[in-house]
């Protein structure tokens, strides 16, 4: 196995969760727009537009990486968002909406460079390290037991989020089928099976948790 190949599973995992993120946002949005019963839900429209802008710069690496390879596209990325936070500044138009999407595409370059940074430097030095004409050792997926499986199928399949409730504090709610114990969706992320949305939207929206790669790994073995 080739570093640049370890490296592009690497983002991969990375840009997984917030690839999903968006369609369910997207999808939520899209059932509400063709339900001509009720109004249009703009919780949903904010929810849709900052995954989106959170996702962009995963799924742009992702499409520049076909011509120019992983390394190059992340990079490239990198630098790009560097300038877009050194020159642009929300709330210059007259548009609210216009506002808000500059404000999300910022927090979305924010989360972008937070996720990789150091990513290239750690994949070089790898490289570096990697022995002569080997491939490293296969990693064990971990072995779960049925409590756990049917968290992470619960996390996968039912739409979990955490809400912010009246005290202060976060309660677990599933849009559909079994509802896991809070702590084991806990013990999820913990472990690195699942991603909490801490991001200033995931507030208002609901802090939906995810399946990492490593997730469905662990479901799939």
């Amino acid at each position: 196995m080739s570093a640049s190949f370890d490296l592009y599973r690497v983002f991969e995992s990375l840009a997984a969760p917030k690839l999903r993120a968006e369609d369910a946002a997207r999808a939520r949005l899209a059932e509400c727009m063709t339900d001509f019963g009720r109004g249009v839900d703009t919780s949903l429209v904010r929810e849709a537009m900052l995954k989106a802008a959170i996702a962009r710069p995963y799924r742009e690496v992702l499409e520049v990486a076909l011509d120019t390879g992983i390394r190059e596209a992340i990079d490239r990325t990198r630098k790009s968002l560097a300038r877009t936070l050194l020159t642009r500044a929300p709330g210059s138009s007259t548009c609210q909406i216009n506002n808000e999407a500059a404000r999300m595409e910022i927090e979305g370059a924010q989360n972008f460079l937070a996720n990789t940074e150091g990513l290239l430097e750690h994949a070089a030095e790898a490289e570096a390290d990697a022995p002569a004409g080997g491939d490293p050792e296969p990693v064990d997926v971990p072995k779960i037991g049925p409590v756990e499986r049917r968290t992470l199928e619960a996390i996968r399949d039912n739409g979990a989020a955490f809400w912010k409730n009246r005290a202060g504090g976060f309660e677990l709610w599933v849009e559909r089928g079994y509802k896991p114990r809070k702590d084991m969706v806990e013990w999820a992320v913990s472990e690195g099976y699942a991603e909490r949305d801490t991001t200033a939207g995931g507030l208002l929206t609901g802090q939906a948790v995810t399946l990492t790669d490593l997730g469905h790994d662990v479901l799939a073995a």
